[in-house]
């Protein structure tokens, strides 16, 4: 099983509610509480890259600090905003949760146990199969469930 971890403040509402669903299904993970052990540079470009969204897109618009830095009126580079989460972790949207090549943003909690379940292919067959159906049933099988029916 790939390695999982959450990136968390221990005192956020929603990073106890993942951390308990992490529990409640025995996963085995690490926490790490960014404001005491902060998130290198390096690691928040990977955590930017797996998540697949603008490091803007992790910037908490509703805190405070946002507003009191007069942030909004800023375009800052990434480079800049990366900066900025290193002196200001309150200012990183959480809790991120990461496994292996992905990460998300477990924002509600409940994205969590989508994010913990294997990958399930959603492939359907090409229509038009007859998956060696009796002569003169062709195409009467459903390509979702498998079935023959009456049509």
């Amino acid at each position: 099983m790939e390695k999982i971890t959450i990136y968390q403040k221990p005192t956020c509402t929603t990073c106890k509610e993942v951390y308990q669903i992490l529990k409640e299904t025995n996963t085995d993970f690490d926490a790490v509480d960014y404001f005491t052990d902060p998130i290198p540079k390096a690691k928040l470009r990977e955590l930017i890259q797996k998540l697949g969204l603008p490091v803007e897109e992790l910037i908490r618009k509703k805190d405070q600090l946002f507003g009191d830095l007069r942030l909004g009126e800023k375009k800052l580079t990434e480079g800049q905003w990366l900066d900025l989460l290193a002196i200001y972790p309150d200012l990183l949207v959480r809790p991120i949760v990461e496994k292996g090549d992905k990460a998300i943003v477990a924002r509600p909690a409940r994205k969590i146990r989508e994010f913990l379940m294997p990958a399930v292919s959603t492939e359907i067959p090409e229509s038009g199969a007859t998956h060696n159906l009796p002569a003169g049933q062709a195409g009467a099988q459903s390509a979702t469930d498998g079935l023959i029916v009456d049509r």
